[in-house]
């Protein structure tokens, strides 16, 4: 023990004793809040646009933005990754039992998409977004959501004209007056069990990623992970199967190809759309010359394609199982797979919710026909 007293600086003394309520007008302390020192902290948005500022942001910009600061946790098409909050898809859910509530399945308000972003993202720097990118970052999810064309521009001016799916889904909280009449007993305030133990400790658990880039967090991730590198190296040496290889296949193991039309039979305003369209897919799919498994496999001339035959892709089990049974991916199939691929096939690993116009599927799969020549 030391043998010299324990000393308290007096300015910590008199600290202490002036932070009480009791003593602050005592004491003069504090001032009024200036306006502009108000409206620093006044960021909420209303459901009318009260609070909105003075801006605007397209699509294309958004869909940029949200690859550099959403996507790492969000994903390239705002359907989630790992246990990161979903936010596109789930349309038609809500009765089931395991609802997907996302912005444009649940969200009855835009206000609350444009306020959140505005005041918490991105996640570890939140506020450091300007108001056009705020606006362009919201015209993504819609787009992302199948709500607005790809060349929608989201200003303050149309704010209010996005109406948004599940708007009348909500209903005025009146149970205490509805419900007051079967409260019996009031509610125990104090002393409501003779004691309190602690069970159970929370762990401490630091998920702030250290990168809002979401390229830079992604090549972090491959550095550290030798299955990454492992099947990045898988790939380098995969190749897109052609049609000489299908040709060379024994025909009792190969299930017969579907006939490609030639490139110039294609409808090039509709190929054109469904290049734009298939932007959706491309971060997990690359189609043409030099094309590579990524997140998904290669889709260069899929279109008469066996399901699940692509050289050097781990496919899901029922993928490789509907490619045993026969599947061929012709023109219906793909359609069919493009609007809703996981009631299409139970467990596959795609989580892409899907395409929800038939007009931007018959355009992707004129696209993707087009790869085969």
């Amino acid at each position: 023990m030391s043998k010299f007293p324990k000393l308290i600086a007096p300015a910590a003394v008199a600290a202490t004793l002036i932070a009480g309520p009791a003593l602050a007008e005592k004491y003069g302390l504090g001032r009024p809040a200036l306006p502009e020192e108000v409206a620093a902290w006044n960021l909420d948005v209303s459901p009318d646009g009260t609070g909105l500022p003075e801006g605007s942001g397209s699509v294309e910009d958004g869909e940029a933005l949200f690859a550099d600061y959403c996507a790492v946790c969000h994903g390239d098409f705002a359907e989630g990754v790992d246990n990161w909050p979903k936010l596109a898809g789930g349309m038609d859910t809500l009765d089931h039992e395991d609802p997907l509530k996302t912005v444009g399945s649940y969200w009855p308000y835009l206000s609350t998409t444009w306020d959140y972003v505005h005041r918490s993202m991105p996640f570890g720097n939140a506020q450091t977004l300007a108001p056009d990118e705020v606006y362009a970052i919201v015209a993504y999810i819609l787009y992302s959501n199948d709500l607005v064309e790809d060349d929608f521009v989201l200003s303050k001016e149309n704010f209010l004209d996005v109406e948004m799916p599940n708007r009348d889904g909500f209903i005025i909280d009146d149970r205490q007056t509805s419900e007051a009449a079967f409260w019996k007993d009031a509610p125990c305030m104090t002393d409501c069990k003779e004691s309190v133990e602690i069970t159970m400790r929370a762990a401490v658990l630091d998920v702030t990623p250290e990168e809002t880039k979401a390229r830079k967090v992604q090549e972090m991730m491959d550095a550290t992970n030798p299955r990454s590198t492992e099947a990045a190296a898988t790939t380098e040496a995969a190749a897109p199967v052609t049609e000489e290889v299908a040709a060379a296949a024994p025909a009792e193991e190969a299930p017969a190809v579907e006939a490609v039309p030639a490139a110039e039979a294609l409808d090039p305003a509709l190929v054109a759309k469904g290049e734009k369209v298939f932007k959706k897919c491309a971060a997990c799919h690359q189609v043409g010359d030099g094309a590579k498994h990524r997140t998904g496999p290669i889709l260069t001339g899929i279109v008469g394609h066996p399901a699940g035959a692509s050289d050097g892709f781990g496919y899901s089990k029922a993928m490789k199982e509907a490619g045993s049974d026969g599947l061929v991916w012709s023109e219906e199939e793909l359609h069919a797979f493009l609007s809703k691929p996981k009631q299409y096939m139970k467990k596959t690993k795609m989580s892409f919710a899907g395409l929800k116009k038939d007009s931007d599927i018959e355009a992707v799969i004129a696209y993707l026909k087009s790869t085969a020549q």
